[in-house]
């Protein structure tokens, strides 16, 4: 057979599978990666899960209060004490106050990127966007590949079948932003993508959903009729018939269909993740009329973290939660700051933030999962003309917690009016090398991209004094 032929035949088996599985065989699950990269060390975490406040919390309204500095800089917020000797944080985050011995703040994060677009490349690549700082209102292709790609590029000795999970939406602003997937590595280290329905209440991954008119009997006619293609072509491939395997496995687990559905959570654990007030439906079932009324509702804010939870219960080593923006308001607060923060951010993500890391814990998860909160910048040190606080990357707080963490540890710290770091300044870069050094991973590795060009794992080193020896 000629090898045009031969080519032929393989596309054509390609768009076939695309078919049958109903998936994207471009996209989330590719086959597994070409090469390895490098001896790897001892891995001092399994999984873990990233929650990105978009938009930018204010460190001080949060963990980096300044209560000495001028009242345009301070706030009308108090600290208050926490279960670490000598961290206080803001009176709004009683629920992380107990846990606050289980968490290290690393308070002198610092970059150049004034923008919420290129700020999240930085922060979620630890690699700033070329070219001048700036919103995307065009696409842009992914550069560097995120740090769940990269993980999941380089920890191919101990694959999942769903290694990396994004939710519970593509990020995005104008455009999504290209900091979410493999970059040069390619979209076979792309995440999971899983999204909610407001409405309903529920999580759904498209990926591991057959088309309508696809019952399992027929995939599985379609599957035998695939390997006898295979066969009789003298195609047969071992990483091809490898993701195929895998695709099939997704459609069929049990495991991931159960870790989406939430409903399975006891109330009590559920309500643990948070309530707040949002509109609710009413008159159904009584004598009332249709409609809405503000009440109090689990949010999917702390749905989202416990979805997380159960993803890494289920085997999922890396989880991307991105803070859910359909609730009306992210961490952007131009104006109104302090009463922002008061009444709607700080309460779902307090309450939310604190029960993950406890559940964890509890469930004898958090000494082998890393929990990293951040934004992609803080706020300004002084109060705007309309209460606000506008853009900062000169200086904010990156949380960390499990994987190893020593609790209660405060790494860098900033000046009087936390401006400016005067001590320990941290990059993403060093943020970036940080999580890679809790897989096993030397921040020195190289990663090729597609033309094979290598490039250092991460610009930066990891943090290690936060870390139990």
């Amino acid at each position: 057979m000629s090898s045009a032929a031969e080519f032929l035949i393989r596309r054509r088996l390609l768009q076939f599978a695309g078919g049958a599985l109903g998936l994207n065989l471009g996209g989330l699950w590719r086959a597994q990666a070409e090469a390895a990269y490098g001896a790897e060390s001892q891995p001092r975490a399994s999984a873990c899960i990233l929650v990105f406040y978009y938009g930018g919390p204010s460190q001080l309204e949060t963990y980096d209060m300044k209560p000495e500095a001028p009242a345009e800089v301070r706030g009308e917020f108090q600290p208050i004490a926490t279960s670490a000797p000598g961290v206080l944080v803001s009176e709004h985050l009683p629920h992380m106050a107990r846990v606050m011995h289980k968490v290290a703040l690393i308070r002198s994060v610092t970059h150049q990127a004034r923008l919420h677009d290129s700020a999240s490349i930085h922060a979620l690549t630890g690699r700033p966007l070329e070219g001048p700082d700036r919103e995307l209102f065009s696409p842009l292709p992914q550069r560097y590949p995120s740090y769940g790609s990269a993980v999941t590029s380089l920890t191919q000795n101990r694959t999942a079948d769903v290694p990396y999970a994004a939710l519970p939406f593509v990020f995005r602003n104008v455009h999504p932003v290209p900091c979410q997937g493999g970059g040069f590595l390619g979209s076979r280290f792309d995440p999971l993508q899983i999204e909610v329905d407001p409405a309903e209440r529920a999580y759904r991954a498209a990926a591991l959903t057959r088309q309508p008119d696809l019952a399992a009997t027929r995939t599985r006619n379609r599957e035998t009729l695939l390997a006898s293609l295979e066969t009789s072509a003298a195609t047969e491939s071992t990483n091809l018939r490898s993701f195929y395997e895998r695709a099939y496995r997704l459609l069929d687990s049990v495991t991931l269909h159960e870790a989406l559905d939430i409903s399975r959570e006891p109330d009590a654990v559920r309500d643990r993740y948070g309530f707040g007030p949002e509109a609710v439906a009413v008159g159904e079932g009584g004598g009332g009329g249709n409609g809405a009324e503000m009440g109090y509702a689990r949010h999917m804010r702390g749905q989202n973290l416990l979805l997380a939870r159960r993803l890494v219960e289920s085997g999922v080593p890396f989880v991307n939660v991105y803070d859910f923006f359909q609730q009306g308001q992210n961490w952007d607060a131009h104006f109104a700051c302090a009463n922002q923060h008061k009444q709607f951010l700080l309460p779902q993500a307090d309450r939310a933030l604190a029960a993950l890391i406890g559940d964890l814990d509890e469930r004898g998860l958090l000494d082998t999962t890393l929990v990293v909160a951040m934004g992609e910048f803080g706020r300004t040190p002084h109060i705007n003309g309309q209460a606000g606080r506008d853009h900062w990357p000169d200086c904010y707080t990156v949380l960390m917690a499990g994987g190893g963490i020593q609790g209660g540890s405060v790494y860098g710290g900033s000046d009087r009016i936390a401006a400016y770091p005067d001590r320990n300044p941290v990059t993403p870069g060093d943020i970036a090398a940080t999580i890679y050094d809790r897989f096993g991973l030397a921040p020195d590795t190289e990663i090729h991209d597609a033309a094979g060009r290598p490039h250092r794992l991460a610009p930066g080193g990891p943090i290690r004094e936060i870390f139990s020896a």
